[in-house]
């Protein structure tokens, strides 16, 4: 009898350090994923792809990129409004 008690604790510390390691390699991937989504996202309305050596062209890509998107959402608002 107490011959099988070591293999079952064995078995389940084994298991439970399957679970753990799981669970990390999870969090893992869904984190960095959304980090690589953020950072991009971040980049590209920082305008971090444009050359930093025309400060005007880096400022209009900016503001193109953060006036898109508000004039897209004040349209919707206007096309709700008008047409509901």
């Amino acid at each position: 009898m107490t011959n099988k008690r070591p293999d079952h604790e064995k078995e389940r510390r084994d298991a439970l350090r399957a679970l753990d390691r799981v669970q990390d390699e999870s969090e893992t991937i869904i984190g960095s994923t959304f980090q690589r989504m953020a950072k991009r996202a971040g980049d590209h309305f920082g305008a971090n792809d444009k050359a930093s050596g025309d400060p005007i062209e880096v400022w209009g890509t900016r503001i193109g990129r953060f006036a898109g998107p508000a004039l897209f959402v004040v349209w919707l608002i206007y096309m709700f409004f008008t047409y509901w």
